[in-house]
Order: C-alpha cells, then structure tokens, then sequence
C-alpha cells in the first residue's frame, strides 16, 4: 500500500484498484478495491490473462509501446464483470517480484471520482476555481467527470449529471447539435475552439451565451476514450466585446502583405472599441520604399533622432486633432521618454492615470503635454510591436471621450492586438523586402536592349505578378549568332522569390553559351537539361530541384526557316501577314530539370511579315481558363492587335488580362520577319 500512496496521493478518499500481471499479461496479484471496482473475484481472475479486464479491440495496457516505460499514466477503458465500460486513470509502475520476475503494478480510480487529494493544490484549485465548466465523456458522451463550475450550471444544463448521456432526450432541452459536434470529434480527433453558441433556460426566461472548446481523449494505449469540453459563460457584454475584437482582428488586420495598410488596419480596429486615439509608427527597416528619416532641424539636440515614420492613425475625432504628427510623417522621441523606454526594452509603458505633474516625463516635453490636455487625452498605453524579437515600431492607445481609465484587462487585450499585428507587419516586411531584391535582381538579368538585326524585328513585355508571394523566374532572350541567325528563347523556372530569379539568370547565361556552339534547337535543350541536373546534384540546398520550362527557335535569314524545340512550354503562336493565327504542333518534350533530355525540333517556314509570338503560361492561365481556353483568346488577342509590335505587345497583354492584375508573372517576346 506505501507504493499506491506514492503513485496516487496519501490523501484519496478511496483506495485505489491494485493489481499485479507479469509480462505475459497474466493477472499474479489482485486486491479487494480491484474486485470491488471490475467485479471479478479474486478466484475468477488470478491466473488468467488481463486481456478479461479490457473492452474487446483494447491494446494491452502494460505490453507495446508502454513496455519499455518504467512508469506510466493516463485514461483507459476496464470492463466490469458485467460488461459494462469502466473509464478510469490509471497508472502502472515496473515491479520486480522474486517468484515472477518482472511485472506490472497497476493502479486504478474511476475517473468520475474526486480529484481532491490525487492532484497537486495548485492544479485542484485551477480546476475548481476556474471560471470555466470542464467536462470528462466517455465514448457513449455519457458525462463521467465535472468539475465544480460544471457542477454548479447542471439545474441549467442537465446533461452535466454524472452518467448523464448527451444522446438522451431531456424535455425542454436541445443537445442535437451539440451532440453531432462532440460525435464528430470523437470521430475524427480534429478539436473545435472557441465555439460560440446561445443557450436559452427551460423556461425561456433566460438566454446565456457560451464559448465552447471540445476535445479528444486519447487513452495511454493511443486510442480515442472520449472527448472533454470547456465552457466559458460570455454572456457579459465586456467579454464578449472582447472575444469579438479578437476575432475582428484575425480578419481585418493583416489582409494584404503591404505594411502600411497592416499597420493602418491595426488603429481602425481599435477605434472605438478599445480607445478613442491610436497611431503605429514604424522603423525605417520596415518601410524600405521611404526616403531615409531627416534630424529635423528647428527640434533642440535631445530629439535629434527621427526614431519612426507614422504608417496607421485614428481617432474618434475628425482630423485627428489629438495626433502630433500625421501618416508618413517622420516622429521624433526624446530619449528620456516612455517611448524610448519602449524601443530600448521591448516592455508596455501602462499609464491608467496620466501624469502631468512637474517633474514628471511629460514635463520635459511641454508641446506633447499642452496637445495631451487640449485634447482631454486621460490614460496611455504605449507598447513596442514585436516579432520575432525584433522591435519593429510601437503603438500608442489612448482615451479621451471614454473616461474610464485603461485597466490590466484592456493592457491584456491591446498587447494581444499588438502581437497579432506585429506579426502581419514582419510577415508584409519580409515579403516586401524579397520581392523587391527579386525584382532587381530578375531586371539586372533580364537583357535591356533586344535587337534581332537585319533578320527580325522584336519586341516584348515582362509584367511581375502581384500575387504571387514573390517575382517569379520568367525570362526571354534574343541572340544575335555569328553565322547572321538569331534564336529566340523563353523559359519559367517553378517557385517565386530570390532563387527563382537566380535560377532564371543562371539559365540564360548557360541557354547563350549553348547557343554559340551552333547546335540545333534540341540540342540546346538536351544540354541545358543535364546542365540543371549536374547543378541539382552539386548543390547542398535542402530546397526543392529545380524544374522549368523552355522554348528555344532558331531561325535562319537565308532560308527563312525556323528551328522550334519546347521543353514542356506552351507553344509558340504564329501571326501570318493573312491575319490568320496558328499555334505549330511542335512536340512537348519534358520540362528542364528532369533529366530524361526527350526534346525534338520542328521546321517552320516563314515567309515576310510573319509574327512569331513566344510567351510564358502567365499570360494565358488564369483560374477559370485552362490552357487550350487561354490559347484561343491569345490568337483572337494577336488577329486583332495592331501591327507595330510595341503596341502589338501593349494591347495583346491589355486583352488577355481584361484590366484585372496578373495571376503569374508574364513574359511576351514577339519578332516579327523583315
């Protein structure tokens, strides 16, 4: 028995179900509260295996994946003499006996059982002090456990009785989809947090609303025993006001990765709802667009640094009257201030009750003062948004009309709308920031001034996505050989950002040194794809290998015959000077990257004024048109444009998007035969 006070607490009400199984699983020790808690007698089960004391399909407690364990504890099903279901927690310890050998000690208590006494203090008066009803079902959702807030709704909510089943019908009560809801996490594990629902008394007289978060019990053996469910009463309008603007936030703030309208979304969203004056200033590493922050010159020399730039402002006010500074204004703080104390500590400045008394901040900072009390400006928060432990600016809260003073519950909510905020704020700076590296970096590689020579005249169009997460690898080149051809390529490289741009870049200055070796167009491609592969092989990156897709047409002045191999690219269009439009069937071939190099080239002939039109899938994918689709309004797009190919470009890129962004990056390369 010292052991079972061990494992379970000195201080239960009730023995605890002790019982002994070798490693066999075979039942060598049984007590009196064991015979009392399943119904077999001592006679009945000692010598027989324990698989008695499991519900049929239970895994052995004390074998598999807990065999290795020295101790253990958890939910688990029994079976009771009768066959009835016993949920219960147990516990088991390894036990060396002289005769047996190794064993299993194994403890049990019902888990409707009180807690008192078998818990740590702290964890019992969480649980019964807790403003929060919290509920154990067994697999039948039969109740099995409750705590003391539960205990205390069961004349409003029966079904919290213990043994009560949720699938019970009980007059002037309806559980139906509360019940469906539990069934199906039982079923499928997946939890359910923070579900609101409305719950009206029997008699109609009262009507409370709830926050429900459901759960699935998994036993020590890893399958499902029953669900639990916490219940919080919001039926008081603060904190349902305040549950509201948590969720309002999750929606409205963060909607777009552009910083400013982030930081503009987080200041509307507190207004009024929280206070009456909000601005979000920023650092400068989190406005890259902005031009540096100036010392402004009539402030004296403690104010010499210009700390932030204000990118959200709003007020209950109109105009703002309570704001010093204005959106994209640049914001100075002295440096002995609340706000530096922020920035330097990353710590919440609290000020429920403003001081303007002398010798206090604001007496050295007489301009902010006289704005403050102008404006009838009472209690402050000023806290740093923080992310990923950087400080990437702070925020200010303020009340004027509302008299009441902020409150530790109103410090809590603001640093949780600022957190939510200075997450978006990172997540929209780090996008930025890539982006607009990628951009430049795709503009340096991408060539600036495209000549076809006696043979061609070309043009083209690249237009970035603003959808993806960052610039794409669309690339086009045109190169002039020394035996007077010209071969003309466009390619995509898969993913977006930085790499993709690289990869492009790396690319086309190997598709150019390919090209100089006078080898046909499937050639070209058949190299360019062992190339990438080599390279895949070489690189230690983790990332995934890189795929693209690549037209290369080589065409010959002498003859007017072009050469066209693709490498799962779309395939080029045809203008003829008849006004007709025709995509050649030239063999898909493989995409580059993959190894197989399965590439043939198709002739063409070409006679003056035709218009060869090479483009990437951006142009003719979208979420509603498959490529056949896209392919068809290219060529009425193409039939219909005007013949100088700069505005031949410009409006067949105007018809295909139809005044909508882009969804993919596009690249259009057209030549057209002199």
């Amino acid at each position: 028995m010292a052991a079972s006070d061990t494992m379970l607490g000195a201080g239960a009400k009730k023995s605890p179900a002790l019982f002994v199984v070798d490693v066999m699983g075979t039942v060598i020790g049984w007590t009196a509260p064991a015979e009392e808690l399943t119904g077999y007698r001592s006679e009945e089960i000692v010598g027989r295996s324990g698989r008695l004391l499991l519900m049929p399909g239970r895994t052995n407690l004390w074998s598999g994946r807990l065999h290795d364990q020295e101790r253990w504890h958890g939910l688990a099903e029994l079976r009771h003499r009768d066959g009835d279901r016993l949920l219960v927690r147990v516990e088991g310890a390894r036990l060396a006996t002289r005769l047996a050998g190794q064993a299993w000690l194994l403890s049990a208590v019902p888990a409707d059982e009180d807690l008192s006494g078998k818990t740590g203090s702290l964890l019992e008066s969480l649980i019964n002090s807790f403003p929060v009803a919290m509920a154990i079902w067994d697999r039948d959702l039969r109740c099995v456990w409750r705590n003391a807030e539960a205990e205390r709704l069961t004349e409003g909510f029966p079904y919290y009785r213990i043994g009560q089943s949720m699938a019970d019908q009980i007059p002037g009560t309806d559980s139906s989809n509360l019940l469906e809801v539990m069934r199906r996490v039982l079923k499928d594990g997946v939890p359910i947090i923070d579900r609101e629902s409305r719950w009206t008394s029997a008699d109609q007289n009262e009507e409370r609303m709830l926050s429900s978060s459901i759960s699935r019990l998994d036993g020590v053996d890893g399958r499902p025993l029953g669900v639990c469910t916490l219940v919080l009463d919001i039926t008081d309008s603060r904190a349902r006001d305040r549950l509201h603007l948590l969720r309002e936030a999750s929606i409205r703030v963060g909607t777009t990765l552009d910083v400013r309208r982030t930081a503009q979304e987080l200041a509307e969203l507190a207004v009024p709802a929280l206070a009456d004056f909000v601005c979000v200033d920023l650092g400068e590493s989190v406005l890259p667009d902005t031009t540096p922050l100036q010392r402004l010159a009539t402030e004296p020399e403690p104010v010499r640094i210009p700390a932030f730039r204000r990118a959200g402002l709003a007020s209950v006010h109109e105009g703002v009257p309570e704001a010093r500074w204005h959106l994209n204004d640049a914001v100075f703080i002295r440096q002995a201030s609340p706000f530096s104390h922020v920035v330097a500590t990353g710590r919440t400045h609290y000020e429920p009750v403003i001081d303007f008394s002398p010798g206090s901040w604001l007496d050295h900072d007489p301009e902010r003062a006289g704005l403050m009390r102008a404006t009838g400006m009472h209690t402050l928060l000023i806290m740093p948004l923080k992310a990923r432990g950087d400080v990437l600016g702070v925020t200010v809260f303020a009340r004027t009309d509302n008299k009441e003073p902020f409150t530790r519950d109103d410090l809590m909510l603001a640093e949780e709308l600022a957190a939510r905020a200075a997450l978006s704020l990172d997540n929209a700076r780090r996008y930025t920031r890539e982006r607009n590296t990628a951009l430049a970096l795709q503009r340096d590689l991408l060539p600036r001034v495209l000549s076809g020579g006696d043979a061609l005249e070309v043009a083209s169009r690249y237009l970035p996505s603003d959808v993806h997460e960052g610039v794409g690898g669309d690339w086009f080149d045109v190169i002039r050989l020394p035996d007077g051809g010209v071969a003309l390529v466009v390619g995509d490289v898969t993913g977006h950002g930085i790499n993709a741009a690289a990869t492009m870049g790396r690319m086309r200055t190997a598709v150019r040194t390919l090209a100089y070796m006078g080898l046909r167009p499937h050639e070209v491609l058949t190299h360019l794809d062992q190339l990438i592969v080599r390279l895949a092989e070489e690189d230690d990156s983790p990332t995934d290998p890189t795929v693209a897709t690549c037209l290369y047409a080589l065409y010959d002045p002498a003859t007017r015959r072009c050469l066209i191999s693709r490498a799962g690219h779309p395939p080029p269009a045809l203008l003829l000077p008849s006004g007709e439009v025709t995509f050649p069937d030239i063999p898909g071939g493989t995409p580059i990257g993959v190894g197989l190099g399965s590439f043939e080239s198709l002739e063409l002939a070409l006679e003056p004024g035709t218009v060869l039109a090479l483009y990437t899938d951006g142009l003719i994918e979208t979420r509603e048109d498959d490529l056949e689709a896209g392919m068809h309004r290219l060529g009425v797009a193409l039939a219909a444009a005007p013949p100088p190919l700069e505005r031949l470009c410009a409006s067949v890129i105007s018809s295909m998007l139809g005044g909508t962004p882009a969804e993919d990056d596009i690249a259009l390369l057209v030549a057209r035969t002199r």
